[in-house]
């Protein structure tokens, strides 16, 4: 996977005085079936988190409140992302290393997953993730 294959997709959003309503629906907003969900939260200030890649696992990550960044890897390039809004979120393919920083206080991280968690699907090592870009490519 390449660098331009990360990216912002904008969600439907029904405004309202009463307040503002978003939705997901699994391959029409995203494009993969949605198998899990997951949130980080109370993250301390200076942390980060991330720091792998996935071989198969699509994500679509969302600051569902707050703001944080996400700098994607494609083993050439990096580009960093702002997620500040709940009504559109980041696409990352898999082979895509990731890493998620500068959390604003009180935000909350929400991701969308393709798979059901498996820890083999994981490369946790920029040199590993590194040599498999390099023998794929």
């Amino acid at each position: 996977m390449k660098i331009s294959d990360c990216k912002l997709i904008n969600l439907p959003r029904i405004q309202d005085k009463r307040g503002n309503l978003t939705f997901i629906e699994s391959k029409n907003h995203i494009p993969f079936e949605i198998k899990r969900v997951y949130y980080l939260y109370d993250v301390p200030g200076g942390e980060s988190r991330g720091g792998h890649a996935h071989k198969q696992l699509q994500q679509f990550i969302i600051a569902a409140s707050g703001g944080f960044d996400v700098i994607v890897d494609d083993g050439l390039k990096k580009k960093r992302f702002a997620l500040n809004r709940s009504y559109y979120g980041l696409y990352i393919p898999s082979m895509i290393w990731r890493e998620l920083d500068n959390f604003s206080s009180g935000s909350v991280c929400l991701v969308l997953a393709s798979e059901l968690y498996d820890e083999k699907d994981y490369l946790r090592d920029y040199k590993e993730f590194k040599r498999i870009f390099k023998a794929n490519k």
